[in-house]
């Protein structure tokens, strides 16, 4: 299986580096996960400060990675003991086939402790804080308001299965998640979105595409799911932001 060879291969080659811990969240945690499609979402725990030199050991590691199978789907956030209390706190990063740093979200953290796959070492609670309801809920409600929202008036975006697929299905998980305080997979999110009023020929085509195999959207067809879209979109966000 490419995946399993992939993360062999990673695990492998951070060894040198005696990491305290490698978790897997996101779609291979929550047994969502479809290969070739979901990212492989880690983190990794490292015993000591990143240093310019851990920086270039593991730039060398993942361009090593570079012609695997998969592997440009492969994205890992580096931590330390030191510094992994801090939600806000940026991490130096691999995604996207770059180094950059960003920060452990109270929904990857509440992810890591409630469906976190254990892949090397220690287990999430050993190392990270417990997320608290109003954290969570808190982040969830401005990811909504500054984030998404501000992109449903980006046209442009919403030709594009990704923007699709990933707005609507982590609307739907941010509405479970305020209502319930619980996180859900992608996949039981599709499940709740008719139940939001979300357009049904949209809810489809996400559904074909992601689990069905089906092929990419017309021209035509991009451009009227995108209208659907963003007319769905727009004013479902407004309302769950206003009713939090």
């Amino acid at each position: 299986m490419p995946t399993d060879a992939l993360l062999d291969r990673f695990l492998t080659g951070l060894a040198p580096l005696a990491p305290v811990a490698v978790w897997a969240h996101g779609s291979l945690a929550a047994g969502d996960y479809v290969e070739g499609r979901s990212d492989l979402d880690l983190i990794a725990v490292l015993p000591h400060p990143v240093s310019t030199r851990t920086v270039w050991r593991l730039a060398l590691l993942h361009a090593r990675l570079r012609g695997e199978p998969l592997a440009g789907l492969l994205h890992c956030t580096y931590l330390t003991p030191d510094t992994a209390a801090g939600a806000g706190r940026r991490h130096l990063t691999w995604a996207h086939e770059q180094l950059f740093k960003r920060p452990v979200t109270p929904v990857t953290r509440t992810e890591l402790h409630t469906v976190g796959r254990v892949l090397r070492g220690v287990p999430p609670a050993d190392v990270l804080p417990p997320v608290q309801a109003g954290e969570l809920a808190g982040f969830v409600v401005r990811d909504q308001r500054d984030y998404w929202r501000r992109e449903v008036d980006r046209a442009a975006h919403w030709t594009r299965d990704v923007w699709v697929d990933l707005g609507l299905l982590t609307f739907a998980r941010a509405t479970v998640t305020l209502r319930e305080g619980r996180l859900i997979s992608k996949r039981e999110a599709l499940d709740v979105l008719p139940g939001l009023g979300a357009p049904a020929e949209v809810v489809a085509d996400i559904r074909s595409r992601r689990y069905e195999g089906a092929a990419p959207p017309t021209e035509e067809w991009a451009l009227r799911r995108a209208r659907l879209t963003r007319d769905y979109l727009g004013p479902a966000i407004d309302a769950l932001v206003a009713g939090s």
